[in-house]
């Protein structure tokens, strides 16, 4: 992307924005949305995510609402890390994990958000800035958001204890993740994060291929089977991480996994054509699957979900016109249009109230009260998801969020635990 410093004639970057900025105060650039054009020539904001976290939809939607142009880098789930780390120039918007931020801040390249000009901050919900739903306190082991949202100031590197004015990312959705499964495919019922590594599922069972979040959900079922029992299983010590992977080499020398899936499409292949029956999965892959017409669940289980939250977060090498930019996105973002559109993907947003104006009665009936369909309900492109009178797998917002037990993390073991899952997948 070229940025404009500087022309024949002394006319400077800054001069031009701060005339924009006279013309817009003027009311001679408007928008029907109420969200104002931030400069005559349209922007770019390279926005650098993994692929689920993309919508072509939403920014499309955007560039008709306020004229900014979002271009889309699509890497892995750690090469987002690495870029954030490495390339820090190389983008204008990161949506990453809140798991991920004891990694990044203390690179000094993620600027703190001034939550002064989000115009909702005190709207975000509670899960994520107390760790809370209705009023009780959820599962926190891992990196819970509310215990990384909070900066002294933009420039901070280390973590604030007490809430603040700078946030470290401003959510764009959260879930909680538990097993896909495929009922048709599947005698008998499945209850527990266990029936993960029961051989009754041999050859037909996969893990996500992620080590952070793939030996979270292994031991979701480890200690779910009994077999012990963790201290914080988002930061295991060495000897917990020793005897998880032992379990799952032992499994699989068994034939217990078909696949490790690091790919959403891939994992939403492994389910559609029955290859896999059980398996980890993300809630828009459930979807996928779904609206294939194939039947597919996802099921929860008794010891509760492994919950994980996105945001939006700014680097600190962010051009100032850029800047603007990114907190106009961001500030439309959680009014309610894109919120609604990843709901009916499954996932949670940021601003519940924002979200609900922008569905129909009966979606958000569904999608977040529990409710049974009134009428069937579409994925955002159309096509059929569930007939009238189905209900959500795992009911309402507030027993599913409300039965958190652990969210994605990077544990202080980090570099010994890829190194043991390494040794798993190699086995």
């Amino acid at each position: 992307m070229t940025i404009l410093k500087e022309t024949r004639g002394g006319v400077t970057r800054r001069s031009i924005l701060k005339a924009s900025a006279a013309i817009a105060g003027a009311g001679v650039i408007t928008k029907v949305t109420g969200f104002p054009a931030i400069a005559q020539e349209k922007v770019t904001l390279r926005y650098l995510s993994t692929a689920v976290n993309q919508s072509p939809a939403i920014a499309e939607k955007a560039g008709e609402d306020l004229g900014i142009k979002v271009e889309y880098i699509a890497v892995t789930t750690d090469d987002v890390a690495k870029r954030v780390i490495t390339q820090p120039n190389s983008f204008d918007l990161v949506d990453t994990e809140y798991f991920a931020l004891p990694k990044l801040l203390p690179s000094g390249n993620i600027m703190g958000l001034d939550a002064k000009k989000i115009k909702l901050a005190d709207k975000i919900a509670s899960v994520i800035r107390e760790g809370t739903v209705a009023g009780k306190k959820i599962g926190l082991d891992g990196t819970a958001p509310a215990e990384v949202l909070y900066l002294p100031d933009e420039e901070a590197t280390e973590f604030a204890e007490e809430p603040t004015d700078f946030l470290t990312l401003i959510p764009t959705t959260y879930n909680a993740d538990t097993l896909g499964i495929r009922p048709d495919l599947i005698d008998g019922p499945v209850e527990s994060w266990a029936s993960l590594l029961d051989p009754k599922f041999k050859g037909k069972a996969a893990i996500l291929n992620i080590p952070s979040i793939g030996i979270m959900d292994a031991a979701m079922a480890i200690e779910a089977r009994g077999d012990m029992k963790y201290g914080d299983k988002g930061n295991m010590t060495r000897e917990e991480i020793d005897a998880t992977i032992a379990a799952l080499i032992e499994a699989k020398r068994a034939g217990q996994f078909r696949a490790f899936w690091t790919d959403f499409n891939e994992s939403v292949n492994l389910m559609a054509s029955g290859e896999v029956v059980i398996q980890s999965m993300w809630s828009p892959a459930v979807t996928a699957v779904r609206t294939q017409g194939i039947e597919c669940k996802y099921q929860p289980l008794k010891e509760g979900y492994r919950a994980w939250a996105s945001g939006f977060g700014l680097p600190v090498a962010i051009e100032d016109r850029e800047k603007d930019a990114a907190y106009e996105f961001i500030n439309w973002f959680l009014s309610g249009w894109a919120g609604a559109h990843l709901a009916k993907q499954g996932y949670y947003t940021a601003v519940l109230e924002t979200t609900k104006e922008a569905m129909e009665p009966y979606e958000w009936a569904y999608w977040f009260e529990g409710k049974p369909a009134e009428k069937d309900i579409h994925a955002p492109d159309g096509k059929l998801l569930e007939k009238a009178g189905a209900t959500r797998d795992g009911g309402s917002y507030d027993e599913r969020m409300g039965r958190v037990a652990c969210w994605n993390a990077v544990m202080d073991e980090n570099i010994y635990m890829i190194r043991k899952w390494n040794e798993f997948i190699a086995a």
